[in-house]
């Protein structure tokens, strides 16, 4: 298992407390290092590197050959125009509309808060936060993502919104949001916990699932299917970017994309991982014991 917090510290009395005191779903709890830590079994960093190539797109094309369409959080844009793609395990975090007896300034400084989950991500994740679409209320502002940053946390990805602006791009937080407003969190909000299953943009994000960010905005890979995107992702990137070539030297798209049997140069290349068009699997089955499918 890859620990993807270093080095090891004791946390906090305080935040243990807090920690032990938060319910943690059983399956979970073998992912869970006595530090606090959450641990991934399968994002190792050779995957994270080959996951850096792949775009969202493709990743969505591959997913949805496999009956997955609903994968792509709605709402989470990159905050800074040209952010590089990341790849990290999903750190959850949930907000539930505001009540005014709970979501007060006062519950900034409860053990149950966006402080304390803070300083429970670990190093290399990315925080998914369930706000809901809320846009009139900030989950995060600059001093919250500066240590976010401080603490080498990948990227920020949520359906709702930041404030201070300003501040939030100068601590150099890779964003994923819909946008940004002045008010606090509590003017919306009420902040309930972390470490638990989530909607995202209209996404189930559970705990260590494996979310990709570029600038078509940020999905979920769930573990169950990381080494089919591993496999598959690189080899449909490769394709495409033929098939662009092709294009771009004035080859028309029937036949091409998807690729058909006859198709000039194309012939026993992109058939291996299920990528080529059903009239080249017609022709090309059986290849490295792997059925073709449908691009």
């Amino acid at each position: 298992m890859l620990l993807l917090r270093q080095p090891m510290q004791p946390l906090p009395s305080e935040l243990a407390t807090a920690l032990d005191a938060m319910p943690v779903p059983r399956k979970m709890r073998a992912l869970i290092h006595p530090t606090g830590v959450l641990l991934s079994m399968s994002l190792t960093p050779e995957a994270i590197k080959t996951l850096s190539r792949v775009s969202t797109a493709t990743i969505t094309t591959v997913l949805l050959k496999k009956g997955l369409r609903n994968v792509w959080m709605r709402g989470s844009r990159p905050l800074r125009p040209g952010q590089a793609r990341l790849v990290g395990p999903a750190f959850t975090l949930r907000f539930v509309p505001a009540r005014e007896d709970l979501a007060t300034p006062e519950s900034w400084s409860s053990p149950i808060s966006t402080r304390t989950a803070i300083e429970a991500m670990p190093e290399g994740c990315i925080a998914v936060v369930d706000a809901m679409g809320v846009t009139d209320a900030g989950i995060f502002g600059d001093i919250l993502c500066a240590r976010m940053a401080k603490r080498g946390v990948a990227a920020l990805v949520t359906d709702g919104v930041v404030r201070d602006l300003e501040g939030v791009l100068g601590t150099g937080l890779p964003v994923w949001c819909d946008g940004f407003a002045a008010p606090p969190s509590v003017a919306g909000l009420t902040f309930v916990g972390w470490g638990e299953p989530i909607g995202c943009g209209g996404v189930a994000v559970f705990p260590n699932d494996i979310i990709v960010a570029d600038q078509d905005g940020a999905v979920v890979i769930p573990q169950a299917f990381l080494d089919l995107i591993l496999a598959e992702g690189a080899e449909q990137e490769r394709m495409e970017a033929w098939i662009v070539e092709q294009v771009n030297s004035g080859a028309v798209l029937p036949g091409l994309y998807p690729i058909a049997a006859d198709t000039p140069g194309a012939e026993g290349v992109f058939y291996g991982r299920g990528l080529a068009g059903s009239d080249h699997r017609n022709h090309c089955s059986g290849a490295n014991g792997l059925e073709p499918g449908i691009l």
